[in-house]
């Protein structure tokens, strides 16, 4: 029920690796599809699904979940996208 959108320079690896990092640690669920360019994670705090494209230096990181957006999940998709850094030279940060 709710969309988020992101662009980062992280590559789709990276992105995806954070991903099962911060969704798996921080919201408790389990990853139950991926590919290339996706990943679907669901458990007791809903269904989030993220699909991560590179378009020349960046990568357009698009999340949708399938609860409010005062959820848990939804807190942590928001902490997770933070996470990405947006032009090179941007610090990393430690979720």
């Amino acid at each position: 029920m709710a969309d988020y959108e992101r662009n980062t320079i992280y590559g789709i690896s990276k992105v995806l690796e954070l991903a099962d990092e911060v969704l798996t640690e921080r919201a408790g669920l389990q990853r139950n599809r991926h590919s290339h360019h996706s990943v679907t994670y669901n458990g007791a705090e809903g269904i989030v699904a993220l699909e991560a494209h590179r378009h020349g230096p960046f990568t357009t990181v698009t999340v949708r979940t399938n609860q409010l957006r005062t959820s848990k999940a939804d807190m942590v998709v928001r902490h997770l996208l933070n996470q990405l850094p947006y032009q090179p030279g941007d610090p990393e940060r430690e979720y």
